[in-house]
């Protein structure tokens, strides 16, 4: 499962994988065995961030299909509608990103739960108080959309800044490893939550239940991370910091002073001088980084299609099984598959040279696409989807950890943070331009009235991902030769 960036991508290998010794079914295991030993404070932000995981999964699945019944929508708009929600996202972690370094991350994060729990409570509540209001339900739509986009983007980074600053050198890889799988294990849980509500109370019951559930959430982060538990946190970690970081404190601070000599430097100078410097040293300026970051636009087009095409194409193309039963595929499958295979796999791997894991893991995700343009009864489309989600997520496992660590491996000395971030802006293109045609497609191939025939729409699906695989193949000699083959 992909959709949460970054700050989740840094936490794609967990901490555990970093010892060679330690066995992939420990490395499965240790999040857990961490999990009972973390701080009061890291409880609150993993508790909230497994309820978050859950929600906006489970959400996102269901808001295409919420549009088209309850607001009127055609597939080409609801599929617009979940892009501005998805895009919306990364795009406001861009603005919203460090106002938790500004505010303090309890702040931070009960603010931005807040700002969900309203933008999820005015969605849901419109349909019941303006039933058949296609115009008003759009508007409300949008706003409520528009409270989780600033809440969201907010919370993620608060969560993983709470990770910095509630963890100290000796857990804090334990910490976003537990994050990630919490998020992990949570987005699956809607596979099994959601189906049963959705029969019996239809789509906005369902919803209900998940803003009960962000009220929860925000609760929990009332009752868990008081001001005081935070204060002994962060206290208790300045002791250990103080104690046994010197050295490395001492290092950040020479780096901090020499990038403030070089701006200082820089700021008497002519304005267009300045701005030849941002551009020459700007991540995109290296034509290999940029050529790698773009050509994996095509392969992320899968993700999309987790909520773009995945639930309508479920829903109306596999009859009685997939009406009742959507969630479980979309949902349940990969996140789980993910959750287990990623260290493992990471495990495994290890040594194996970066580019060409790569080249393997779009490989193995892509060609099983192939797989659902074969022609097949209702019962048969069950059977090529489970091909498609196991293999695909084995490919999601091998190249996902890869890309960020390319990113890293690649960046100049003191930049590894720069190129990380410009590493998801791709991913941000991805949304959006996926967005912009998947509800075409759905309409031509998979309509929610009349004959479908989606086979057609997955194989062109598929070659598009197939193109990452073909892009890295041809520049291999040209840009393959830059990766380094990781030892542990």
């Amino acid at each position: 499962m992909e959709e949460v960036g970054i700050v989740s991508e840094e936490a794609k290998t967990p901490a555990a994988a970093e010892d060679p010794q330690l066995s992939p079914f420990r490395e499965v295991v240790q999040p857990f065995i961490d999990l009972v030993h973390a701080s009061r404070a890291l409880w609150a932000v993993n508790v909230s961030y497994f309820l978050e995981g859950l929600i906006y999964f489970g959400w996102l699945s269901l808001l295409a299909l919420f549009c088209n019944r309850f607001v009127g929508m055609n597939d080409l708009h609801a599929d617009w509608m979940v892009s501005f929600l998805t895009a919306g996202i990364t795009l406001s972690m861009l603005f919203f990103g460090g106002v938790a370094d500004k505010i303090g991350v309890r702040k931070a994060l009960i603010l931005s739960v807040f700002l969900m729990l309203v933008g999820r409570l005015i969605m849901v509540s419109a349909v019941g108080l303006f039933p058949g209001a296609q115009g008003t339900l759009f508007w409300t739509t949008v706003l409520g959309i528009m409270g989780v986009v600033l809440g969201y983007g907010l919370y993620q980074p608060a969560a993983y800044t709470a990770v910095r600053e509630y963890c100290d050198e000796r857990t804090a890889a334990m910490g976003y490893a537990m994050l990630y799988a919490l998020m992990n294990l949570g987005g699956a849980l809607p596979g099994f939550i959601s189906p049963p509500i959705r029969m019996k109370w239809d789509i906005p019951g369902v919803f209900w239940t998940y803003v009960g559930l962000t009220g929860l959430g925000l609760l929990l982060l009332f009752i868990i991370l008081t001001k005081r538990v935070e204060r002994e946190t962060l206290a208790a970690v300045a002791g250990y910091r103080k104690v046994h970081e010197k050295e490395s404190a001492d290092k950040d601070q020479k780096e901090l002073d020499e990038a403030a000599a070089e701006k200082a430097a820089l700021a008497g100078r002519p304005w267009i001088e300045r701005a030849w410097y941002w551009i020459r040293n700007h991540p995109l300026a290296d034509p290999k980084f940029a050529f790698f970051i773009f050509c994996l636009i095509p392969v992320q087009t899968l993700f999309a299609h987790n909520w773009l095409t995945l639930p309508q194409y479920v829903y109306r193309a596999m009859g009685s099984v997939g009406h009742h039963y959507m969630e479980f595929f979309v949902n349940f499958i990969n996140p789980t598959l993910i959750f287990i295979l990623t260290p493992s796999i990471a495990a495994l791997t290890r040594k194996r040279n970066v580019y060409n894991m790569m080249i393997a893991g779009t490989f193995v995700m892509a060609i099983p696409t192939f797989l659902l343009s074969i022609h097949a009864t209702p019962n048969g489309r069950i059977w090529l989807l489970l091909g498609y989600l196991v293999v695909t997520s084995v490919g999601e496992a091998m190249w996902q950890p890869r890309f960020l660590q390319y990113a890293a491996e690649i960046a100049p000395k003191g930049r590894t943070g720069a190129y990380m971030g410009v590493a998801q802006f791709p991913w941000f293109l991805t949304k959006v331009i996926t967005g912009l045609y998947a509800g075409w497609f759905l309409m031509r191939y998979c309509p929610a009235k009349g004959p479908v025939h989606p086979e057609m729409m997955w194989f062109i699906y598929a070659c598009i991902a197939m193109a990452s695989t073909v892009m890295l193949i041809l520049a291999k000699g040209w840009l393959g030769k830059d990766f380094k083959t990781k030892k542990e």
